[in-house]
């Protein structure tokens, strides 16, 4: 059963697969005609990389027993027949999972125990010890087994509640409506994993889809790096909350503290009202029924800061009943579909329309780059052209001299070589200077006044102040690092512009890198991790580990910042440097290849003849490349033929 999200989704796979497959016969076209030099090969590098590695990633956050399992179950994985994901009465999801595909890896799934949080190393750290997860194989042809390898997803351990607290669960003795219940023995009960990842070669996943469930406030606020990392960067949130309760003060503290946000990302947020079905009474009317789900509906909405159409009435159980017994009926009444369609057209949609963006100007620059080297090769060809019909008629004494002229001028090329390397010299040592600006030693210094606030026993009380005192010395660090790359794309733009008017150069400097971008995700960081040195984190401060793993979760997301800011200097600073070794090694052939022609007419002057018509036909060729470049350019942002959208439904109950 076709549904929104899936076809939009598989839409947008299949423009992925096809625009691979098209920049590949690009790569070749280029090849069969040697035009595929290292600026060339750089950019379509770059676009495969963008493409193939584009991931979206939709999280699924609220209290337990709301249940996210089971939606993510009947959006994702009803193909199956069955439920996949740990689902039912009570706490199911008790670690985060992640759900993606790694073609490199088997089909797995890979649990990190829960005692690692005894030590300050983050998750990403964690990933990179594959002997301390636990891992099962997969078999993507059962599903039974594939259900009972994720249910271990949902074991518990009983330790006693000093040993949870120092995992960092329950570490606020104030909140008596979140404490745990203690057995005769006097344990409680925590997660027996931190984390899971589960890689499945689902459609979806293959086609980079990656799937966050989360566990409740008391385990979302255990990890830093989970809220401050994961969360923040996922491209939609999808929040759920009770139709019977509504928003409860626990579902408020969740939102409240981790995904209230502002009107830019209150556009990735998305809120399911589910379990409508059991607001479904026989005794009252379909009316009635529907005016209660639209009256929690807009109490949802009010109470969350959203407008009413973000809060979409589901019943995500009817609905994977629904679907996996084909039942139209009841899957129009869960009011699965019109989710699918929100999560679809406005987040996948604005995700997509962005890559999209990102692509159309990355072509636009292959192609240029490409139509650069043929505007060079037609400017020679036109050069030559006007010498050989200048010496129709002449004697050798002419062809001699012009022989002499072209010589001359190949030496004062040649002249360019040590300009060249200059530049080459000079444009290292910026690039140099901005790369060890963005290293994470320089960040380790910026953040060593928070460091060693937090390093403090007990409360830490100066930890705002160290913070905002650690941020004032990033955002300096930043300004000297925009600074300095502005003045390297002035210093070789400057520099193309003088060997063109010396050389006879035809050299572009790449469009400019928005480096604007690493000002705005500083900031932007500095103010997502700024509530998690409130009060209300006061006590989870005064634990050492912690702490230690929110600095640890801070750092990681400035370097990744940082260094991709880095990689976009890297790849603009070769670009430049391809283009120049391209024109370079064209022009001196350029010079050999007109020396050879005036040698060829002096020997007979049949050649001349012949060597002009060579020259005309060449024209012509080039003009058919012009055009066909043009076209294959044009079919790699060919759009997918579009999926018709069904029509959207208000939840009906069904009676």
């Amino acid at each position: 059963m076709a549904t929104p999200f899936n076809a939009q989704f598989d839409q947008h796979g299949r423009w992925r697969r096809n625009f691979a497959r098209r920049l590949q016969q690009l790569r070749e076209w280029l090849d069969g005609h040697e035009l595929l030099d290292a600026a060339v090969a750089e950019r379509l590098q770059r676009l495969q990389a963008q493409v193939q590695g584009d991931k979206v990633m939709v999280a699924f956050v609220a209290e337990f027993s709301r249940g996210k399992s089971e939606l993510i179950n009947a959006v994702f994985f009803a193909g199956y027949g069955r439920r996949l994901m740990p689902a039912g009465a009570g706490r199911t999801t008790m670690c985060p999972a992640e759900l993606a595909w790694e073609p490199e890896r088997a089909p797995s799934l890979r649990l990190l125990p829960v005692e690692t949080r005894a030590h300050a190393s983050s998750l990403a750290e964690w990933r990179l010890r594959p002997e301390a997860w636990q891992q099962l194989p997969l078999d993507v042809d059962d599903g039974a087994q594939l259900a009972a390898a994720l249910a271990r997803i949902a074991e518990v351990r009983r330790v006693p509640l000093a040993q949870a607290r120092a995992w960092g669960f329950w570490q606020d003795p104030a909140q008596d409506d979140a404490q745990p219940v203690a057995d005769a023995q006097g344990l409680v009960e925590v997660p027996a994993w931190r984390h899971a990842l589960i890689n499945l070669p689902h459609p979806l996943l293959q086609d980079g889809l990656v799937i966050l469930d989360t566990p409740g406030l008391n385990a979302i606020g255990a990890e830093p790096e989970l809220t401050v990392g994961l969360l923040a960067q996922a491209h939609a949130v999808v929040f759920l909350v009770a139709a019977d309760t509504g928003v409860t003060q626990s579902d408020l503290a969740v939102w409240r503290a981790h995904l209230h946000a502002g009107d830019g990302a209150a556009l990735s947020r998305l809120v399911v009202l589910n379990k409508i079905d059991t607001l479904w009474d026989r005794l009252s009317t379909g009316q009635q029924v529907h005016a209660q789900i639209q009256r929690q509906r807009r109490a949802a909405a009010e109470t969350l800061g959203l407008p009413p159409e973000r809060v979409l009435p589901v019943s995500a159980q009817k609905g994977l009943v629904a679907k996996i017994g084909a039942d139209a009926a009841l899957l129009r009444a869960s009011g699965l579909m019109p989710f699918e369609q929100a999560l679809s057209d406005g987040i996948m949609g604005q995700r997509q329309g962005v890559l999209r963006l990102a692509v159309e100007s990355g072509v636009a620059q292959l192609q240029a780059e490409v139509q650069r080297r043929l505007t060079i090769q037609r400017r020679d060809l036109d050069d030559q052209l006007a010498e050989l019909r200048s010496l129709r008629g002449k004697n050798a004494g002419v062809m001699a001299s012009m022989r002499a002229r072209i010589q001359q001028e190949q030496a004062e090329f040649d002249a360019s070589a040590a300009r060249i390397q200059a530049l080459r010299a000079v444009q290292a040592r910026m690039q140099q200077t901005l790369l060890q600006a963005a290293s994470g030693d320089a960040i380790e210094d910026g953040l060593a006044p928070l460091r060693a606030a937090l390093a403090r026993r007990g409360l830490k009380l100066g930890a705002r102040q160290a913070y905002a005192t650690a941020f004032e010395q990033l955002h300096g660090t930043v300004e000297r690092w925009l600074t300095e790359a502005g003045e390297l794309q002035q210093m070789v733009a400057a520099s193309f512009r003088a060997l063109n008017a010396e050389f006879g150069f035809s050299l572009q400097a790449s469009a400019a890198w928005n480096v604007q971008s690493l000002a705005r995700d500083v900031a932007q960081i500095e103010r997502g991790y700024l509530h998690y040195l409130g009060l209300g984190h006061a006590l989870r401060l005064a634990q050492a580990g912690h702490s230690q793993r929110l600095t640890r979760a801070l750092a990681e997301r400035l370097t990744a910042v940082f260094a991709s800011a880095g990689q976009e200097v890297t790849l603009w600073s070769h670009a430049a440097l391809a283009q120049l070794d391209a024109q370079w090694a064209e022009r001196k052939r350029s010079f050999t290849r007109r020396i050879e022609a005036v040698d060829r007419i002096q020997q007979a002057a049949s050649s001349l003849v012949e060597r002009i018509a060579e020259l005309d036909a060449a024209e012509r060729h080039l003009t058919a490349l012009q055009q066909q470049l043009a076209q294959l350019c044009a079919q790699l942002l060919a759009p997918p033929a579009p999926q018709p959208a069904p029509a959207a439904h208000d939840p009906t109950p069904v009676l």
